[in-house]
C-alpha cells in the first residue's frame, strides 16, 4: 500500500508541475498590478485533461493516505 502511495504522490507532483500557471504575474498581484487573476478562465483541451487528472490523483492520494493511517 505504501508503494502505491509513493507512486501516486510522484505522479501528482509531475502532473502539478505540468500545469500552466493560473497567476502568470504573481508579482503584479502583490504590487497591485492588473487584477486578471479572478477573471473567469475556461480550461480547454489539454489543460482540462491535466486539471481533471490532478483532481483524481489528489483524491486517490487523500484516500490512500487515510487508509494507510488506519492500518
Amino acid at each position: 500500500m505504501k508503494v502505491f502511495l509513493l507512486i501516486v504522490s510522484i505522479l501528482l507532483i509531475i502532473i502539478v508541475l505540468l500545469q500552466s500557471g493560473k497567476a502568470e504575474g504573481a508579482s503584479q498581484i502583490i504590487s497591485g498590478g492588473s487584477s486578471s487573476l479572478f477573471n473567469q478562465r475556461k480550461e480547454r483541451g489539454s489543460e482540462l485533461i491535466i486539471s481533471r487528472i490532478t483532481m483524481v490523483l489528489g483524491l486517490i492520494f487523500f484516500l490512500v493516505s487515510l487508509v494507510t493511517s488506519f492500518m
